[in-house]
């Protein structure tokens, strides 16, 4: 059984809703969801004349491989109605992979772990509170000490009461 981390995020439509309907998606098609993590809303990053997003990150246990998870993470996207218009748009459903136990992989269209995660306060928040210890394969460093050194200055609120 592989143990592995998504962030999932949208800022289209209902953006609780959207969040739901890939959880359970997720959960259908790839496998059950072990922990998540609050919502957190966040100004969006890169382009930031859009809608602030919902992130959330998930633990979930498959039996997939890295490709057929992603190919099925993409086809889950597609029937929620993403549309990738341009590079960090808006979206209705954003589906990642985050860490894949401790696989090291870059094969076109999927690098694992996530390239950019160090960089992005919206993953490293969610992915701090369900998994601090859980230690990036290159990094050699935990979540939580990715998110307490980390450079970003995007704001990222826990949402309560949703």
């Amino acid at each position: 059984m592989n143990h592995v981390y998504l962030m999932i995020g949208g800022n289209i439509g209902n953006r609780l809703a959207n969040l739901e309907n890939a959880r359970n998606s997720i959960d259908l098609k790839c496998g059950p969801i072990q922990k998540q993590s609050s919502i957190f809303e966040t100004e969006a990053w890169g382009m930031k004349e859009q809608p602030a997003f919902y992130n959330q990150a998930l633990c979930i246990e498959t039996l997939l491989s890295p490709q057929d998870l992603m190919a099925m993470l993409l086809a889950i996207e597609v029937s929620m109605g993403r549309e990738r218009l341009f590079p960090l748009g808006p979206r209705t459903i954003d589906l990642d992979i985050i860490y894949f136990n401790q696989t090291i992989m870059d094969i076109p269209g999927l690098i694992i772990p996530h390239p950019r995660l160090a960089l992005r306060n919206f993953v490293l928040a969610p992915l701090a509170e369900i998994a601090p210890d859980f230690e990036h394969p290159i990094l050699k460093k935990t979540n939580l000490q990715l998110y307490k050194n980390s450079t970003d200055t995007s704001v990222v609120h826990k949402k309560n009461n949703l």
